[in-house]
């Protein structure tokens, strides 16, 4: 099967079914990374993946993994650093230092590829940020910020791009504030794109495409206009968590 080549001009996808197996959910590459047509991409279950080596490359694995927020696995040095409380959390405060923080964490792991997070796809998010479509949680002690993650979130739809953290466990931290806020919300579910073995630690499953695609067109047809803009997080959240995850 041929690699679909996207016309410069228009944001149109082929349909995710069409998507290579091998490599899994390779699905089209070229054209931008425009607001229009990164919005589009999501709301289609369909996410950039590349990196300053390759042609913008674009995904719709099958399977694909999500996070039910009601599956969230604490694990007990978690639950160590949760007793404490010695940390704040916010969200939206410090967006361009947690996509730098998680592009940092990528390109120094030597057990992960070079990173994907190219300083076009960090201004693409970036305006997207500004929008109100892409958001951050960080994670500080002092003015030090030790944790965070960034995503986009259309609907009841958070589609986790990547986490990172300085000091253990605190992108597990970022992860349990963004679950319970979003459990608040009405959401169900964090899409995780691709499967690992430390996704799965946390609780994440893998589930066919075609429902993947169906969660999302009916989380997209949720009322949440007032979720569009910069986030402010209720400031209850770690004693509400002990309610939701034993």
């Amino acid at each position: 099967m041929s690699l679909v080549i996207l016309d410069a001009h228009s944001n149109l996808f082929p349909h995710p079914s069409t998507a290579h197996t091998e490599p899994n959910g390779l699905l089209a590459m070229g054209g931008d990374l425009s607001p229009e047509r990164l919005l589009s991409a999501y709301k289609q279950g369909i996410f950039p993946w590349y990196d300053a080596t390759t042609p913008i490359l674009w995904w719709s694995p099958n399977p694909r993994a999500i996070l039910r927020i009601d599956d969230l696995i604490i694990s007990h040095s978690l639950k160590k650093i949760l007793s404490k409380q010695n940390f704040s959390y916010h969200a939206d405060t410090q967006f361009e230092n947690v996509i730098s923080a998680c592009a940092e964490r990528i390109s120094t792991n030597p057990d992960l590829p070079s990173t994907w997070i190219t300083p076009e796809l960090k201004q693409a998010y970036i305006k997207l940020h500004k929008m109100g479509f892409a958001h951050s949680i960080e994670i500080t002690q002092g003015s030090a910020l030790v944790g965070g993650l960034y995503g986009v979130c259309l609907g009841r739809n958070f589609f986790g791009e990547s986490m990172f953290h300085r000091k253990s466990n605190f992108s597990k931290v970022a992860l349990l504030i963004l679950a319970v806020q979003l459990k608040r919300w009405g959401f169900s579910y964090i899409d995780c794109q691709v499967g690992s073995k430390h996704l799965a630690s946390l609780g994440a499953i893998e589930i066919e495409r075609d429902h993947f695609l169906k969660l999302v067109q009916n989380n997209l047809a949720e009322d949440t206009h007032s979720l569009t803009g910069q986030w402010a997080l209720d400031n209850d959240l770690l004693p509400y968590q002990k309610m939701l995850f034993k």
